[in-house]
């Protein structure tokens, strides 16, 4: 194929091309495989699983609805079991992994279906005619590639496939025009587990973590209205001159489940002035914010029972972006959805999650048993017919994806993804023309009541 003035090589000529091997992506791939379409998954790391895996955002959060989980989410549970991993704690609705199993099964399930991975892969560009996308462009460890496909999931989280071919799009908040704050995560070894659980449960008397080790959570937001015990030892070090304000802002933490003294540490959190969609400001926030991490690490190993011991085990490959680019789609999700609890007719999934907009609103949950729908024309676009989105990226303003961000919504909305890409593939149907609600029941991964 000719793209730039020069020739490259086709690597795959497929029904379905996901972009991205995230959440959503390996779970869009998955299934449009499973349903017999012909199917490539492109990932930039040597991992599947994304901020899951590559970015130690850990565990998966509970969507807060009830019977949430779709098929795909399900099994992924069940296959967590089946490797030794239980990912209930049984007072929670929380699912605690391990990331490198979680990894391995997505390997194992792509391996299964039959989906040809890409690793070191990283879509660069589009090849668009009339309304579709005719090719992506990949660098790949040998250089430039091409894929053909008949239709494109688009799961890199920052919406890239799609704004590469045309996509509408919006970053950040419509009021402020701030990205939520990136973190850079990682994971600290050598920790006494049940001294810390001594301290922080039994001497503090901190009871908003109901799940005992090897199920076990730290936190401290001094932003937010709730009021931690471990704010008064971090606020100390502000006091002192051993951290700063920013990094005593927010801290959380969460034991790993077959990782025995580890936790995954949910902070730094890097100041908003950093942006998830400027790429010298995203690189200036990396250095940023393995400075943070090294500080607040340092200051729970001098002050922290249980980590006397402790050390950086290892740090998240990629930064964690709550939210960059969205796509402008055939149906705009806004916060009213929310509230309201809307349903749709095309749903793919539902969800009650909290809105979660770090740094600018944070709202009060929906009431037990509430939740709202994701529609299948949030996935899809007027401009270009073969194109899925899936993901944080879906199309929704700023506040309400501050809700539909967490990671076992995306899973839901790639297995819906993945379902009606091969549907439209075997069925000769433009995608953003796909009626959801008129596949039949059986063969949905979701549908709405």
């Amino acid at each position: 194929m000719r793209y730039a003035g020069k020739e490259i090589p086709v690597l795959f000529s497929v029904d379905v091309c996901v972009a991205g091997g995230g959440p959503s992506g390996t779970a869009a791939a998955v299934m449009a495989a499973r349903n017999n379409a012909k199917t490539v998954l492109v990932e930039r790391g040597v991992a599947l699983g994304g901020l899951a895996v590559l970015g130690c955002v850990y565990p998966f959060m509970d969507t807060h609805a009830p019977d949430s989980d779709t098929p795909y989410v399900a099994e992924v549970k069940e296959r967590l079991r089946k490797h030794g991993i239980e990912p209930l704690d049984g007072v929670t609705q929380q699912t605690w992994y391990n990331p490198e199993t979680l990894t391995l099964i997505y390997d194992e399930m792509c391996a299964e279906a039959g989906v040809d991975v890409l690793f070191q892969t990283v879509v660069v560009d589009t090849v668009v005619e009339g309304s579709k996308i005719m090719a992506c462009i990949v660098q790949t460890i040998a250089g430039l590639a091409a894929i053909h496909a008949g239709t494109f999931i688009d799961c890199t989280g920052d919406a890239y496939l799609s704004r590469s071919a045309g996509v509408p799009y919006e970053q950040g908040y419509e009021k402020t025009g701030n990205n939520q704050p990136l973190s850079f995560r990682f994971e600290m070894g050598g920790i006494d587990i049940e001294r810390l659980y001594q301290y922080v449960a039994v001497e503090l008397k901190e009871d908003w973590c109901k799940s005992k080790p090897p199920y076990f959570e730290i936190a401290e937001a001094m932003h937010r209205k709730q009021r931690y015990k471990l704010e008064e030892l971090m606020a100390k070090g502000v006091v002192n001159g051993e951290i700063t304000q920013e990094e005593a802002e927010y801290m959380q933490a969460y034991t790993i489940i077959g990782k025995n003294g580890v936790m995954s540490m949910n902070c730094p959190e890097i100041p908003v002035k950093f942006k998830a969609t400027d790429p010298v400001s995203y690189s200036k926030a990396v250095a940023y914010g393995r400075r943070m991490m090294h500080h607040i690490a340092n200051y729970l190993i001098r002050h922290l029972p249980g980590f006397e011991k402790a050390f950086i085990s290892r740090e998240a490959a990629m930064l964690g972006a709550r939210e960059s680019w969205r796509i402008r789609g055939k149906h705009y999700l806004v916060e009213e959805d929310y509230h309201n609890q809307s349903r749709f007719p095309d749903a793919v999934c539902r969800t009650a999650w909290f809105i979660d907009a770090h740094g600018e609103k944070v709202s009060e949950k929906l009431p037990q048993g509430g939740y709202y729908e994701i529609p299948y024309g949030s996935l899809v676009t007027e401009e270009v017919e073969n194109l899925i989105v899936a993901g944080r990226c879906i199309s929704a303003s700023f506040i309400l994806q501050a809700s539909m961000r967490i990671q076992p919504t995306c899973m839901s909305i790639g297995e819906a993804a993945g379902i009606a890409a091969a549907w439209g593939i075997q069925k000769h149907i433009a995608v953003n023309e796909i009626v959801w609600e008129k596949i039949p029941a059986e063969k949905r991964s979701y549908v709405s009541t």
